[in-house]
């Protein structure tokens, strides 16, 4: 009897034993194993589910705007006073709706290259106002004439050409006509052929943006749908800010530093930004990144909205502005298991520079230079409701159930262990005596 009970309990915390060893070859041979499923399916290569919904995403994406409209033109054209703003929106689009075009894969270097069609959509029930409201905007093609035609002669000419269709630094337009363009009268009248039509994505509906260069995540998953280049040049980096939960999942928030839009002093990286060394005070201050190589010449800026992160010189001729962190930044949220970006959002900011020009009227009376904010942007994209939760059982949910099972064994298999050993002893040591 007393063997039958010493064997039962040996037997007893070996089984627990095996548990216990089961249950921690499981930890890494079941990752393993999971891992490996899920990132079949996750690689940018036809025939993968991440392939079907990133060549036509299901997601909703909208580009939200925001004006900046001037309160007091008059006072500035005439005293070169501050400019006072007030943001007026959102007025919102829908956009990246349409199937990515020319898709091209380099197994080399694991990644697909692609062309994004434009099309915007208005949004009435997300926006503030119709796309007929109309603000007070800087006159964009008054602005950047001295800066596409610096010759003196020339600039004469332009000036009479400016005052015979009675433009001025400043203009109203409608959202309709500041975002996708208007025929400016101004450049109607002069007399060689160029484009008259002025906006500040013009043009856009019916064109594509790109070429987009992207990794498929076939050698790192982590990687998976990462923009390597933008037409051919290196992109923007995000750094990690924080862990949080979207919708039940765990995801991973990567920030856009303020140093991608620092100084050259602060980050050599960004010293092809800083052609205007007098705008830029030697190339010190930051916060702005001089994108007009870009955009043929005109002088065009780019920042985080109400110049968040920028140094004072560049806000100080500018009144109405709050930069808020969690308004203006730019941040990805990517479950770091899959590598998918489940939450965006990219907020930048829209800038003219307009610098006194003597030869022109509408703008000899300026004593300063103004990096002038035109709009800013929020475009941004949340995975959906049953989106989530079908990633919550295809993907979370078998990693949560696996390491419940894990962890059960382990447990189970290690207080089994000790408690029938325990037993054991006891009845050993009863024995003895």
């Amino acid at each position: 009897m007393g063997c039958d009970r010493n064997c039962g309990l040996i037997a007893g915390a070996v089984i627990g034993a095996v548990l216990a060893v089961f249950g921690g070859i499981l930890m890494p041979v079941g990752d393993m194993l999971i891992e490996r499923t899920i990132k079949k399916e996750v690689v940018l290569e036809e025939g993968t589910i991440a392939y079907q919904n990133w060549v036509k995403t299901g997601t909703e994406v909208y580009r939200q705007f925001w004006i900046y409209d001037v309160q007091n033109p008059q006072e500035v054209v005439t005293n070169s006073s501050k400019i006072k703003v007030k943001q007026r929106g959102p007025y919102t689009y829908r956009v990246r709706y349409l199937a990515k075009r020319n898709i091209t894969h380099d197994p080399e270097n694991h990644t697909v290259s692609f062309l994004q069609p434009n099309e915007a959509i208005f949004e009435p029930s997300l926006s503030a106002g119709t796309e007929n409201d109309t603000w007070t905007v800087l006159n964009l093609a008054v602005a950047a004439a001295p800066h596409l035609y610096p010759n003196t002669f020339v600039q004469v000419v332009l000036n009479s050409l400016i005052k015979k269709s009675k433009s001025s630094m400043f203009q109203k337009r409608t959202v309709k006509e500041l975002l996708w363009g208007y025929k400016d009268p101004f450049l109607s009248l002069v007399p060689y052929p160029i484009s008259t039509t002025v906006g500040v994505f013009f043009p856009y509906n019916n064109t594509a943006d790109g070429v987009y260069t992207v990794f498929s995540g076939k050698d790192n998953i982590n990687q998976v749908a990462i923009i390597d280049t933008y037409k051919g040049k290196k992109s923007i980096y995000a750094v990690f800010g924080a862990e949080i939960n979207l919708k039940g999942i765990p995801v991973y928030r990567f920030v856009l530093p303020s140093m991608a839009f620092a100084s050259p002093l602060q980050n050599p990286d960004n010293h092809c930004f800083c052609t205007e060394t007098v705008i830029s005070n030697n190339c010190t201050s930051y916060g702005v990144l001089d994108i007009g190589r870009c955009k043929e010449g005109k002088p065009v800026y780019i920042s985080l909205p109400h110049f968040l992160h920028s140094s004072p010189d560049i806000a100080e001729p500018i009144e109405g502005l709050n930069p808020n962190e969690d308004e203006h930044s730019t941040y990805l949220d990517v479950e770091p298991i899959t590598g998918f970006t489940l939450r965006f959002a990219k907020r930048l900011q829209i800038n003219i520079l307009v610098k006194p020009a003597k030869k022109i009227e509408a703008l000899k009376g300026l004593k300063r230079n103004y990096i002038v904010p035109i709009l800013w942007l929020n475009e941004t994209g949340t995975i959906g409701d049953e989106k989530a939760e079908m990633f919550r059982k295809r993907v979370t949910g078998k990693i949560n159930l696996l390491g419940l099972v894990e962890i059960t064994l382990l447990s189970v298999g290690v207080v089994m262990f000790v408690a029938f050993m325990i037993s054991y002893c006891a009845c050993r040591s009863k024995k003895v005596k």
